[in-house]
Order: structure tokens, then C-alpha cells, then sequence
């Protein structure tokens, strides 16, 4: 029982951090051109909200939701 419930703690937390090392390295969040002689910004226009979509994302999704399930394995 208590084996359950450290796996199941491992596996959310391992999606996780997954899901989060998947949006830091997608890619650089400035360009090296420039706009009227000057830096154009951080946040290049294309870069968007695709990086928290389902795409990207499934295995995190997946190990955290088998860690969940093992987490609520106990209390059923």
C-alpha cells in the first residue's frame, strides 16, 4: 500500500517535470534579427501557446494520470 503511494507520487511528479522540461526546451525565446536597428523583443510573434498543447504533452499527461490512478488505488 504505502509502495503504491510512492510510485504513484513518482509518476505525477516525473510527468511533471516532463511536461515542464518539454515547454523550457522547445526553443529559444529570442531571434538574433532585428527590426529598425534595434532588438525586436524576447517573445519572437510566432512562438504562440502551441507548446501547452496535447501534441507536445501526451507521455507527461499519461505518467501523471497513471500516477494519480495509483494514488486513488488505496482509497478505493
Amino acid at each position: 500500500m504505502v509502495t503504491t503511494t510512492l510510485i504513484g507520487a513518482l509518476l505525477v511528479v516525473c510527468g511533471l517535470l516532463y511536461m515542464a522540461g518539454v515547454a523550457v526546451y522547445r526553443g529559444s525565446l529570442s531571434e538574433p534579427h532585428l527590426s529598425n536597428g534595434e532588438p525586436a523583443g524576447l517573445e519572437p510573434p510566432h512562438r504562440g501557446l502551441r507548446f501547452l498543447g496535447l501534441k507536445a504533452n501526451w507521455p507527461g499527461l499519461l505518467v501523471a494520470a497513471i500516477g494519480a490512478l495509483l494514488l486513488l488505488l488505496p482509497l478505493a
